[in-house]
């Protein structure tokens, strides 16, 4: 029975006293969410018109394959780099300068499409440059929510902005693109464009110096605290002293963020796992556009929906994050979310229908952002503030990588064995990633406390 405070007028009742509602996650914050939201609009739009365009100028689908890896490909150089860039400089300016220069190759390529000069060719150089700024991007803003909220919110914050994600870019921007796409091809690339500078505003906006203030250079802040009996993470975050680039070269600080995530057996297993669902993913992204038209019969709305679908799906997985790792613990909301992506793309393989494939990438949708929302608040509380821009992007490497070969792998499988098959594929190989971090389960983290910074 539940017990509270009597009111002392009327006898034999009780008052509860209310939860307190979460505390504002601030207007720095709220300015963040709606440059990552604008942006992510745009990149919706160019994501299902580049496929689109893809699929008109070619029908062999390794060629539309390489599209959908050109853009993995930058991470593969400069990945690492760009994390070590964003621990030595202020990740705001990165932030801004980054959209900035991605919203003038994005116009380039919206003139080139709307004066008839498209290719695969365009498509794949355009694709390069969009990913080299897309690693630069992540690098600094893996630093940004860490340094705006207290860790007992980064679960809440990434889910709100992972929301904002989904919802502007796989539900609004994948509808909004293949709608104005059937009218001008060259339009959802200038609204991409547009979105990348009006994104570029608002992280001038945020104001403050988002300048790491703890030291990659300080031998007692870059690595992670002993863990015993397998991958039991301390969760603190090790003293923020000193400044990453004093003395030190480029290199060596990319090389201590490899070295920081080699040495946590927690994170380790976690990128391995996140490369695997990467490596799934890449693979079923690239080749979804041949799948809705060959497998279920779907044009270019229709494919457009089965990505929306997804996004639905998403929007709950992140709504219960918060809630379900609060409840549960991360460790086991982890393989837990994975089993249930494992059952739903193995429908999605064998799906005869539109209907049936719609609500199981409705389902995966669900199931691999809630893993993901999971994954990266574990990941913000067991690093030190001023090591998330290299050891997320090393992080980050793994997992870019692993969609890459995805993509590139998918684009051979459907050209040899039929437009199904890179999605059993990656049935299996999500089983597989199930099975890899079932050792997690039990691991007990700290997960609240004051702002890692």
């Amino acid at each position: 029975m539940l017990r509270g405070r009597t009111t002392g007028k009327r006898p034999g009742r009780t008052a509860v006293d209310p939860v307190p509602a979460p505390p504002p996650l601030g207007r720095r914050f709220a300015l963040v969410w709606a440059s990552v939201t604008i942006s992510a609009l745009g990149d919706g739009m160019r994501f299902v018109a580049l496929p689109l365009l893809a699929s008109r100028l070619t029908s062999d689908p390794r060629q539309i394959a390489a599209v959908a890896l050109a853009e993995q490909l930058p991470w593969l150089v400069i990945g690492l780099p760009s994390g070590a860039l964003a621990d030595r400089v202020d990740r705001r300016r990165v932030l801004w300068v980054t959209d900035s220069c991605r919203a003038l190759v994005a116009a380039v390529l919206a003139v080139a499409v709307a004066t008839g000069r498209d290719s695969v060719a365009l498509l794949v150089g355009s694709g390069i440059p969009l990913g080299c700024g897309q690693a630069l991007y992540n690098g600094a803003w893996a630093g940004i929510v860490p340094a705006l909220v207290p860790r007992s919110q980064f679960a809440r914050a990434n889910a709100r902005i992972l929301a904002g994600v989904l919802t502007a870019e796989t539900l609004l921007g994948t509808l909004l693109g293949a709608v104005v796409f059937g009218a001008a091809a060259s339009l959802p690339f200038f609204v991409d464009s547009g979105s990348f500078g009006a994104a570029a505003g608002l992280a001038l906006l945020v104001g403050g110096s988002f300048r790491p203030r703890g030291g990659a250079g300080d031998p007692e802040g870059p690595e992670p605290e002993p863990e015993t009996g397998g991958p039991r993470g301390t969760g603190e975050a090790a003293a923020d002293t000193g400044t990453p680039s004093a003395g030190r070269t480029l290199r060596q600080d990319v090389a201590e963020g490899v070295r920081w995530l080699l040495r946590h057996p927690t994170l380790r297993l976690l990128c391995a796992v996140a490369g695997l669902l990467n490596l799934a993913n890449g693979g079923m992204v690239a080749i979804l556009v041949v799948y809705a038209r060959q497998a279920v019969g779907l044009g270019s709305v229709g494919f457009a929906l089965l990505v929306a679908g997804y996004a639905v799906g998403g929007l709950g997985g992140t709504a219960g994050a918060a809630r379900l790792t609060g409840r549960f613990g991360p460790t086991r909301v982890l393989p837990c979310a994975m089993a249930v992506a494992v059952a739903a793309i193995a429908v999605v393989s064998g799906a005869r229908s539109a209907a049936i494939a719609a609500v199981a990438i409705a389902v995966f949708g669900a199931a691999d952002l809630l893993w993901n929302v999971t994954a990266v608040s574990l990941r913000q509380s067991l690093v030190p503030h001023a090591m998330l821009g290299r050891v997320t992007m090393a992080y980050q490497l793994v997992t870019n990588a692993s969609g890459a070969l995805g993509a590139l792998g998918a684009g051979y499988l459907a050209h040899g064995l039929g437009v199904r098959a890179p999605f059993w594929c990656a049935a299996l190989v999500l089983g597989a990633a199930t099975v890899i971090q079932l050792p997690l389960r039990g691991a007990q983290f700290a997960t609240s406390g004051t702002r890692s910074e």
